[in-house]
């Protein structure tokens, strides 16, 4: 496989000079004092005019004689090449790629859509121009297929994989490394230098997506009442130590499990509790 040949042209400013001298000289010769002889240089001078090559800031451009790569301007500047050379502009800038959302499977199976912001640059001109067809729309390619790849191997979320120690959704850093890291290795192959890859939009699929939001609100609810639960077993417990303690009442076991009973309801009740004064003994 080539590598990048840095070309080095000629100055575009003193090849200017010498061709405006090439092409006035010989027409004011033959104009005036009818020397044929000069037509050959006159015709060197036109076929050196289409030589002329402006390279902008961070832009090269590559150039080929005949089907044979010959090398990349880099540096930025007005020169002078070979005029029969083919010349391939290509941008150094960074660029932004921010994907539309895609849908994928992630590791059990569930539809997700993700979408990621790329920032990448050329790294080398020869690769772009030549090991791939169109490496922007290699770009894109690539991009797609490793995030296909990077949710095949990580849950949406740990709800159905408790054990699952990194996730898409929480991975964060790590994910993202390992997504910068398989376009990189997808891309090189084009000259491409990735500069930051991350996930900017992750949700489930349109089709899930109400099923998933009811399934993570009762794991959220299932968990409210545990916490509340477990503190109202708490304060029972607490209640009935202190009275015991305090000698306030002296309550047998079925007095103690309707109390029990009635805290319960009271302290775990998702509605505000409407009190019975009791002005007799029930008991």
């Amino acid at each position: 496989m080539k590598k990048e040949i840095e070309f080095t042209p000629a100055s575009g400013y003193l090849a200017l000079l010498i061709i405006v001298i090439m092409i006035v000289a010989p027409i004011l010769a033959i104009v005036f004092m009818k020397m044929l002889l000069l037509i050959p240089i006159l015709i060197l001078g036109l076929i050196g005019m289409p030589g002329f090559l402006i390279v902008n800031p961070n832009e090269s451009s590559v150039l080929t004689l005949f089907g044979k790569y010959k090398g990349s301007v880099r540096e930025n500047g007005f020169f002078w090449v070979n005029p029969f050379f083919i010349r391939k502009k290509i941008s150094l800038r960074a660029r932004n790629l921010d994907s539309e959302p895609i849908k994928v499977n992630d590791k059990i199976g569930n539809p997700v859509m993700i979408g990621v912001v790329l920032v990448w640059k050329v790294r080398e001109t020869y690769k772009a121009a030549f090991e791939v067809d169109d490496y922007v729309h290699f770009v894109d390619i690539q991009s797609e297929a490793a995030i296909r790849k990077l949710a095949g191997h990580y849950p949406y979320d740990n709800f159905e994989v408790e054990d699952a120690e990194l996730t898409l959704r929480s991975g964060g850093e790590e994910v993202n490394s390992v997504l910068e890291n398989e376009i990189s290795e997808r891309l090189k192959i084009a000259g491409i230098e990735v500069i930051e890859a991350r996930i900017n939009y992750i949700a489930y699929a349109q089709e899930i997506a109400g099923a998933m939001l009811k399934r993570q609100q009762a794991t959220a609810i299932v968990a409210a009442r545990s916490k509340i639960v477990e503190g109202a077993v708490g304060m029972v417990e607490m209640a009935l130590e202190m009275l015991s303690e305090k000698n306030i009442i002296d309550l047998d076991e079925e007095k103690k499990a309707s109390m029990v009973s009635n805290l319960m309801v009271v302290l775990t009740s998702d509605k505000d509790v409407s009190p019975i004064v009791n002005t007799g003994n029930i008991y």
